[in-house]
């Protein structure tokens, strides 16, 4: 019987995380933009089924996928404490440079020895890093809206590191929340990032900046989605936007059924909504994210009442589950196993 993730991929809602390519114990499945399964017969990729031939029933892919496990309700009900915060080194970062300055702290303090991220090169395009050291960071710095499967690296790293952090967008923090219940504890902290929706590579650099935003790629400095608009900054001065609507239709598929936008799923959940210019909005969900950001805590600066604070997030997940619930609610009526939005606290 194929595993569950088939019949996510088969309803194009596969958020292309990378866990189950992370977790198979035998190398069945890897994890593209378009969440190809690897042919065992050729080994080579197409776009849909799955590696029937030589999966061994384990059903561990079943079991960390987030699409599979479903959603939260309310996802605030697990946060302990919500401020503001600016990284005391946030020279670069997309705002107060928190989540860059705390994986630099703990790596100077030696409390992890590898961080799962993603960087960019000049032209934008994305690619997954292991990172070992306080140095390492700095090439991460800054918000892509890009996808790629960070979990994936997990594989690598599992091999080589013992006290992992994992860095990543809902369905990321979500599934590697999974996979340090039921596969290894090697993820010692999970850094999640607020995420409305993000976009395809080639989507993003060959027709949402060239023909909407009109501007070279090369030119781009920094992107961000806020006030209701996407920004594009060059490196002319010049700032350019658009309604967010403009753009949203091109998400990528799987963002369209989400239903999670503060990574409910994370020890940490990082973002600039609510938070003043310049500053992150910064939410303790667990007591390891609590342990741990009281490691950092010197690195910091905080103000501990910031606005809008948590009713401009409630809004925006408000608005995000406006479509997307119904979307993923009707999908799950195609699925033969039971999954949904949970009313629970993680």
């Amino acid at each position: 019987m194929p595993p569950k993730i088939a019949e996510v991929i088969e309803h194009d809602i596969c958020a292309a995380c990378g866990a189950c390519e992370a977790v198979c114990p035998i190398g069945a499945v890897t994890v593209k933009k378009a969440a190809e399964i690897r042919d065992p017969n050729d080994l080579s990729l197409y776009e849909k089924g799955a590696g029937y031939l030589v999966c061994e029933g384990c059903l561990t892919c079943s079991r960390i996928c987030p699409v599979v496990d479903g959603f939260i309700e309310n996802e605030l009900a697990n946060v302990r404490k919500f401020f503001a915060a600016k990284s005391r080194d946030s020279a670069g970062s997309q705002d107060g440079g928190v989540t860059s300055g705390i994986l630099k702290t703990l790596f100077n303090q030696g409390k992890i020895d590898c961080a799962v991220g993603i960087t960019r090169n000049e032209n934008w395009e994305p690619e997954v890093v292991l990172l070992t050291s306080a140095e390492d960071v700095e090439r991460t710095r800054g918000t892509k809206y890009t996808s790629d499967p960070v979990v994936a690296a997990l594989r690598e790293a599992f091999e080589k590191y013992d006290r992992i952090a994992v860095v990543g967008v809902p369905c990321q923090a979500h599934s590697a929340k999974l996979i340090r219940d039921n596969v290894s504890e090697k993820i010692v902290l999970i850094i999640g990032l607020l995420c409305m929706e993000s976009f395809h590579q080639d989507v993003m650099l060959g027709k949402i900046i060239p023909e909407i935003m009109k501007v070279k790629i090369e030119d781009v400095t920094k992107m961000e989605f806020t006030k209701g608009k996407f920004w594009v900054y060059t490196s002319d001065g010049e700032v350019h936007s658009v309604p967010i609507k403009d753009v949203a239709r091109y998400a990528r598929n799987p963002c369209h059924h989400c239903c999670d936008y503060t990574s409910v799923f994370a020890d940490i959940s990082v973002g600039s909504v609510g938070a003043p210019d310049g500053w992150n909005s910064v939410f303790i969900r667990t007591e390891v994210g609590e342990k741990y950001f009281d490691m950092v805590r010197d690195e910091m600066e905080i103000m501990e009442d910031p606005k809008p604070g948590l009713e401009l997030v409630g809004k925006l997940i408000d608005m995000k589950r406006k479509n997307n619930a119904e979307h993923f609610r009707e999908v799950c009526k195609e699925f033969s196993f039971e999954t949904g939005i949970r009313n629970e606290t993680v």
